[in-house]
């Protein structure tokens, strides 16, 4: 039996006749927040503040039988984690994150099947762990497509220099782990994904590719453009694979359900300690929205519009990153959801990597009725320690 430790890359375990191996790692996240409206006139009184525990997960991965045959299970231990008891996963806590087998069946071709993140936009696939700012933008917040179950092919190859990377995935498309399903039960559609990346100066250092900033210092310059196209058939939530569930008073409300078409777009830049990310999100649904009559309310309110984000920062020598984000969110008119502007001036210390390290960030908010023109800004303030063993 063989057994490695290093700070930041867990614990390496391999079988004596090499049958299998298992890596253990567990991290947490501890979150300080602060919110203000702007200008407010009792700026103490009317602040809000919450300090939570914002993730903290337990992964184990390796590969069973043979090297070409890996596995990952996550669990979310945190409530924000769980994403709340329902009917439609069993009255019970959802802390499975990813549990799924990838098998490397031919050259660069892999097949992956369970619950895991689909290959939507770079932000979402990054982990929260790797991350420039504090938490994701409100892009991803509002468009990204998460995870879900189903099967996922994954292949690579190069042109010359030119490094690509294709996946499509079918997925069930209500996100993780739902245990029950629609009664009486609708033509039920699955969710289809298919995502492209080039990267025309080949490889990052280390897969820097997919972790924010540019701690590898590139020395030269690297960039990945990436595209993805999502449709989800009838989906059952107003998210696709998440949000609140699509349901009349009843519980049910099959007829209302549309299919959600997403367009995502990235890329990432690095070189000599500098970093970008911007994305473009797209989210459009089939149909149109029904309003219960006895309420006013739109049942199926599916959350569609566009959205960008550009960020941008610069490692120093010593591994303080001082960092800026600007996000725009413009939903649909017919969904009656406010217009959103964020910018965000971000600061961060890597002690040891992602692994061990202090973030801060600033944030102005500003959301705009879209109909009357209204407006409210507030401050968000956010201090964050993150410890990944």
């Amino acid at each position: 039996q063989k057994v490695e430790s290093k700070f930041g890359k867990g614990v390496y375990v391999v079988a004596n006749d090499s049958s299998f191996s298992m890596k253990f790692n567990a991290r947490v996240q501890s979150l300080l927040l602060f919110e203000a409206p702007v200008g407010s006139q009792d700026l103490m009184g009317d602040m809000t503040s919450n300090w939570l525990i914002r993730r903290s997960r337990l992964k184990f991965s390796g590969f069973a039988y043979s090297p070409k045959v890996k596995y990952k299970i996550e669990l979310g231990l945190s409530n924000r984690d769980h994403g709340g008891e329902n009917i439609h996963t069993n009255n019970t806590s959802n802390l499975i994150l990813d549990a799924f087998v990838r098998w490397n069946f031919y050259n660069n071709m892999e097949v992956w099947i369970g619950q895991t993140k689909l290959p939507g936009n770079r932000e979402r696939v990054i982990s929260s762990q790797k991350l420039q700012f504090v938490d994701r933008s409100l892009v991803n917040s509002r468009y990204n497509i998460d995870r879900d179950m189903g099967v996922q092919f994954r292949n690579k190859f190069n042109i010359g220099s030119i490094a690509t990377r294709q996946a499509f995935a079918i997925s069930q498309g209500e996100g993780r782990n739902r245990t029950n399903k629609k009664d009486p039960n609708p033509a039920n559609g699955f969710e289809y994904t298919a995502r492209l990346e080039v990267l025309p100066f080949g490889d990052f250092t280390g897969k820097g590719d997919y972790f924010s900033s540019d701690l590898k210092r590139e020395e030269t310059p690297k960039v990945s453009f990436g595209i993805t196209y999502d449709i989800n058939k009838n989906a059952a939530r107003t998210g696709g694979n998440l949000g609140s569930y699509i349901e009349d008073a009843n519980g049910v409300n099959d007829t209302a359900l549309a299919t959600l078409n997403t367009v995502l777009a990235d890329v990432m830049f690095k070189y000599k300690g500098f970093s970008i990310l911007s994305e473009y999100a797209n989210k459009t649904m089939d149909g149109e929205r029904i309003v219960d009559e006895a309420t006013g309310d739109i049942i199926n309110n599916y959350y569609t519009g566009t959205g960008i984000t550009f960020q941008a920062g610069y490692l120093l020598p010593n591994n303080l990153e001082p960092a800026f984000r600007y996000t725009t969110i413009t939903p649909e008119l017919a969904s009656g959801r406010d217009h959103q502007e964020m910018y965000t001036l971000g600061l961060s210390r890597y002690i040891v990597g992602h692994s061990l390290k202090i973030q801060t960030d600033f944030s102005l908010l500003t959301e705009t009725d879209q109909n009357s023109g209204d407006e409210s800004s507030e401050f968000l303030f956010r201090f964050q320690v993150e410890m990944a063993f």
